[in-house]
């Protein structure tokens, strides 16, 4: 799978707090942008009423 290239911008504070937690995680500041990403968005999912 592809993965599609984003531009984001961050706040300051909040890409120190992202990097804090990434190296807390042992992973990459992008990787962990995707974890919190796809954790967000599987919780969405959950949450959904069925129809």
């Amino acid at each position: 799978m592809e993965k599609k290239p984003v531009l984001l911008r961050l706040s300051p504070s909040l890409y120190q707090e992202v990097a804090a937690w990434a190296e807390d995680d042992f992973r990459s500041i992008n990787s962990q942008i995707e974890y919190i990403l796809t954790q967000a968005v599987n919780k969405r999912k959950k949450s959904k009423p069925k129809q």
